[in-house]
């Protein structure tokens, strides 16, 4: 077990913009990877294939960060910060929805005490 944090940010694009959208984060890619704490940070796209289902979010970036103070880190940065500001919140942005969650690799309880 770690403490490391799971990270998936899905983007469902405006129509038409998935392409211009998945350059815009592809962008991103660079500065995340130099960050302290940055283990994966890799920007992936929705493929058709015949073992997988399609859904509304068809750009996701895969993160690892060592811990969660790393990942809240990377969430203070100006240019992650700004890219939510323009893209996400503005009318003008490329994406009509994200959903960004956090897993861990540690089970319920893992560390609790046992009793005999």
């Amino acid at each position: 077990m770690t403490s490391r944090v799971y990270v998936l940010a899905q983007f469902k694009p405006k129509p038409g913009k998935e392409a211009e959208l998945f350059e815009v984060l592809k962008a991103l890619e660079p500065d995340s990877y130099r960050e302290e704490g940055c283990i994966q940070y890799m920007l992936t796209r929705q493929i058709d294939h015949p073992s997988a289902m399609r859904n509304e979010y068809p750009v996701v970036f895969n993160e690892i960060w060592e811990d969660a103070e790393a990942w809240s880190a990377h969430g203070r940065r100006q240019q992650i910060q700004n890219f939510f500001q323009t893209q996400v919140e503005a009318d003008t942005g490329l994406v009509a929805d994200v959903i960004v969650t956090a897993y861990s690799d540690e089970g319920h309880d893992f560390d609790a005490p046992v009793f005999e």
